[in-house]
């Protein structure tokens, strides 16, 4: 089987549950058989690639080092999962500071060891803020990097199929916009279910008070996985991410909004969901079209993002807004 590219991909935190899931997703989806994996944790990783070299895989250039510079010295693309999971009772907000400060290193360790890095997909939490840190400090432009803001899209899908107990290949076009975090926007005017407008249905087949509770099960999706298993989401986020980088290599569109640095007369300065487009070529986006209530919705998601983007500048891990052209040109 032909890999769908030669250029080595380096997997950021591949001794965790996200890394090493993401690491065996990419090698069974053949997306390139160099791929490096990283973790300061040096005996996990080792036991992760232990375990990938048993599963057998033909072809495989498979490497792992705790050492930065030998892990990033000619990478062409980079997942990273490599910040502090959501424990229970944590919001992903939580984890701002410390996995802000990491993103900040992650940033300079590909400035110093591989700038010339075609795209870097973040997906630690809060993943709009850890990529504008990592975008920020790697010096590349606005179209190399993308977060991971699919997964609430992909649980809107999973509870709209639930719900009217259909095929969740029958709800089309879900969408949530905004941060990936507790106050993200959820729309129903993009949805289809078994060809039907979304927001035809509720008021009708679907009760209001219905839709309000189906809108808080996806925003608290990933907190009921952790009460559920007693511990944060690994399987769909190593997933997506995966189908991100390989819409990136050049492989086949990615189907979902992905988090994306924005710069518009009215969302500014900021990493969030919008509609985006992810090719070879990079992630680019258009503006969100939705009813008044949803611009609304997203308005509210957009300033709750630049609280947390604040309170990371007055942290210090981030300079004030007019001199991030001076550490990143692209953002001029």
């Amino acid at each position: 089987m032909e890999f769908l590219t030669n250029e080595k991909l380096v997997i950021v935190g591949a001794a965790g549950m996200i890394g090493s899931n993401m690491a065996q997703t990419a090698m069974m989806m053949r997306l390139t058989p160099n791929i490096c994996l990283y973790d300061p944790f040096a005996p996990a990783l080792e036991g992760v690639a232990e375990e990938l070299y048993h599963c057998a895989f033909e072809g495989m250039n498979l490497t792992y080092t705790s050492d930065v510079k030998e892990a990033f010295t000619g990478a062409g693309y980079i997942v990273s999962s490599g910040g502090a999971a959501r424990k229970a009772g944590m919001t992903r907000e939580d984890l701002l500071k410390g996995n802000a400060a990491i993103a900040e290193q992650l940033g300079k360790d590909i400035k110093s060891y591989c700038p010339n890095v075609k795209h870097v997909v973040v997906i630690f939490n809060p993943a709009d803020i850890t990529g504008l840190v990592t975008l920020i400090y790697s010096g590349l432009k606005p179209s190399q990097v993308t977060t991971l803001a699919a997964l609430d899209s992909t649980r809107l899908r999973s509870e709209l199929a639930k719900y009217f107990h259909i095929s969740p290949d029958k709800i089309v076009n879900c969408r949530t916009y905004g941060g990936h975090g507790e106050q993200m926007a959820v729309f129903a005017s993009t949805t289809m279910v078994d060809g039907k407008p979304l927001s035809e249905l509720i008021g009708t087949k679907m009760p209001q008070a219905d839709w309000d509770a189906l809108r808080q099960r996806v925003i608290q999706g990933g907190k009921h996985i952790i009460d559920l298993r007693g511990r944060s989401s690994f399987q769909s986020p190593a997933y997506l991410s995966i189908e991100m980088i390989a819409a990136a290599m050049g492989g086949k569109p990615f189907g979902y909004p992905a988090g994306v640095y924005v710069h518009t007369d009215e969302f500014r300065n900021i990493m969030m969901a919008m509609e985006t487009s992810l090719t070879k070529d990079g992630v680019a986006y258009k503006t969100v079209a939705g009813t008044p209530e949803e611009h609304k919705e997203l308005e509210a998601s957009y300033k709750h993002l630049c609280t947390l983007r604040d309170e990371v500048i007055s942290l210090g891990i981030l300079p004030a807004i007019e001199e991030w052209g001076k550490i990143n040109p692209n953002l001029k």
